[in-house]
């Protein structure tokens, strides 16, 4: 477990492609199925880093997972009292919700201890279950939080000689370089709602310190991030100067943080917000953390395309999230009937760089792909996964419940009814409890619709590092040359080649509700990149394990049937694929496949041919 996440997929040099498994561990394996509104620890209850089991771990990785990212594990403000252990409570009025924002960090040097089984032990958990990760065959991320801090910044675990974020800062100065945050001078900490939590002792700050999402007003608003403060690297935005000589203290404080989560063994950090921290910062730090630690890789979380190439390059950056280019898109296509054909400026947007873009279409942030905002359904998946998944040889993300069609219907408490599973409460989901089985980990209380997720996105996550050409080959697209041909369907379909030495194959996404018949062109120059012959190709469509015909010609086109909401993964070159000349072609028999839409497979559905001569 040696080896470098990024080393080890990149194209030309690796064997594998990351497949990120998110997981909030104090929800994730949370057995108690109390779920009061706005609970408390004691009512909700809450997972533990200690139910990451052999059993566990072994269930994620026989579904294809590679790594786990282990989101909230850094001690954050709470409402929760663990004051026995020594650790100082918050004030209730800047924590939002009862168990409170993973992202509000309250202790850089220290472990979540709600999700420690002994909270005394709670580093020793983490550590453990770090050391039982790498024992699966898996790798290890944790969040870097850089941008802000909770309100009540307090480190009572710091390596001897640390000091507090803002302990020595000068709070008379709005800015100053060597501070740690910003201030409003002479202005109380009063923002423009009611913060007060009754019962409870009100929350004086001052002077103000400016918010985590930029907001340097004392007056903060309830969409305004509150409960954080904006740390200071050293940039003034009142006069839009950089202050980097001498190196501003937040950037050694930060190093040093880096430098400590590194020496606990984990493989890489999940960076936030990392483009509202100054690219010179990444560029100094990164870096100096590959010394000493070079395996270890930096995945930022990013909204802006302008900036990939500058965070990947000059920043030092080894992924980046696609989420407002690839994922937005698909969305689209699912949301405001955008055509599929707008994939292709996808990939275009981040040509030569698509290996190192991190795909998904759930986390954290965004609304459940199930959920009335996104899809409505999860068995509609199946074109987006295999899209997002297969469009290139970057990594790929999925958040706990994703595969079992988690769909967000709940309020658990701060947050209402918003299409997301909550960052903010104790809470369980039902779907979870049920596949964790009080650590059994099985499929044994799903039903038919979970399970037959399941089992595809095991199908789809273990096929694009078993195959050579969707773990390392290269990419091309059909679409130029089927534009404006009739029988193809630009706005519902989405065709493309992987190839690489060993193969080559074909794959087609319907986003339709209904089944989509193609005639799809292979140019000249696809021949040719992708070293493919004619003939009539006998192959199997590697997502439904169904045996399918093509014909396959330089100047007549294929007819394919794509059934509603699913795709086809169809091998053109390879040891599996027989091909006989045209000349000698005889037609043989359609083929099926598996959808949820008509049949039946294991309680879901069946639907009928996917290609045909």
């Amino acid at each position: 477990m040696n080896d470098s996440l990024h080393k080890d997929i990149e194209i030309g040099r690796g064997k594998e492609r990351p497949v990120i498994y998110q997981t909030f561990p104090r929800i994730f394996t949370n057995t108690n199925s109390n779920n009061r509104f706005a609970g408390t620890l004691d009512d909700n209850g809450s997972g533990r880093l200690a139910d990451y089991t052999p059993t566990l771990l072994n269930s994620l990785k026989e579904m294809g997972v590679n790594c786990i990212w282990l989101t909230g594990v850094i001690e954050h403000a709470t409402k929760s009292d663990f004051s026995r252990w020594g650790i100082p409570a918050d004030n209730p009025n800047v924590v939002k919700g009862e168990a409170g924002s993973p992202y509000a960090i309250k202790d850089y040097y220290d472990i979540d201890p709600a999700i420690a089984v002994d909270p005394e032990r709670r580093m020793e958990e983490f550590e453990d279950c770090v050391k039982r990760i790498h024992n699966a065959g898996m790798k290890v991320l944790i969040d870097f939080v850089p941008n802000h801090t909770a309100r009540q910044y307090h480190s009572d675990v710091a390596p001897a000689g640390i000091r507090d974020f803002g302990a020595d800062d000068d709070t008379t100065m709005h800015f100053l370089a060597s501070n740690n945050y910003y201030y409003a001078t002479n202005q109380q900490f009063a923002p423009g709602f009611d913060i007060a939590v009754p019962g409870t002792r009100p929350y004086v700050e001052f002077p103000a310190k400016a918010t985590g999402n930029d907001c340097f007003s004392p007056f903060c608003s309830r969409n305004d991030w509150y409960e954080t403060v904006k740390l200071n690297y050293g940039h003034d935005f009142d006069n839009n100067t950089d202050h980097f000589d001498p190196l501003p203290d937040t950037w050694l404080k930060m190093l040093h943080i880096l430098r400590f989560w590194a020496s606990k063994g984990i493989d890489g950090f999940r960076c936030d917000m990392v483009f509202m921290v100054p690219l010179p910062f990444w560029h100094w730090a990164i870096p100096q953390v590959k010394q000493d630690y070079p395996d270890v890789v930096f995945i930022g979380e990013i909204y802006d395309v302008g900036l990939y190439r500058p965070f990947l390059g000059y920043g030092c950056f080894d992924y980046l999230y696609d989420k407002v280019n690839l994922y937005d898109k698909l969305v689209g296509i699912e949301r405001w009937n955008y055509s599929a054909a707008q994939l292709t400026s996808a990939w275009q947007t981040v040509d030569g760089i698509g290996d190192r873009m991190l795909n998904f279409l759930e986390n954290h942030d965004e609304v459940r792909f199930g959920s009335v905002e996104f899809a409505g359904d999860p068995t509609r998946v199946v074109p987006h996964l295999v899209v997002s998944s297969m469009i290139s040889s970057g990594p790929v993300m999925i958040y706990y419940g994703q595969e079992l069609g988690e769909s967000a219907r709940e309020n658990e408490g701060f947050a209402g009814y918003n299409n997301r599973s909550t960052i903010f409460d104790y809470w369980s989901y039902d779907t979870m409890r049920r596949w964790y089985d009080n650590g059994k980990c099985r499929t044994n209380k799903l039903n038919a619709h979970e399970k037959w997720l399941r089992n595809l996105y095991a199908r789809v996550l273990n096929l694009i590092n078993e195959r050579q050409a969707l773990r390392q080959g290269a990419f091309f697209d059909l679409m130029y040359a089927n534009l404006g041909h009739e029988g193809f369907d630009p706005h519902h379909c989405f065709c493309f080649l992987r190839h690489s030495d060993e193969e080559a194959m074909l794959i087609c996404v319907n986003f339709a509700d209904n089944d989509v018949d193609l005639t799809l062109r292979i140019p000249e120059l696809a021949f040719d990149m992708a070293r493919l012959h004619e003939g009539n190709i006998s192959t199997r469509d590697l997502l439904w394990e169904r045996p399918a015909s093509l014909l396959l010609s330089r100047t007549e086109p294929m007819r394919l049937r794509i059934p509603a909401r699913n795709a086809a993964i169809l091998p053109l070159r390879g040891a599996a694929v027989a091909i006989k000349p045209l000349r000698d072609a005889q037609s043989t028999p359609a083929s099926r496949i598996l959808s949820p839409n008509s049949g039946t497979h294991d309680g879901v559905h069946a639907s009928p041919a996917v290609s045909r001569q």
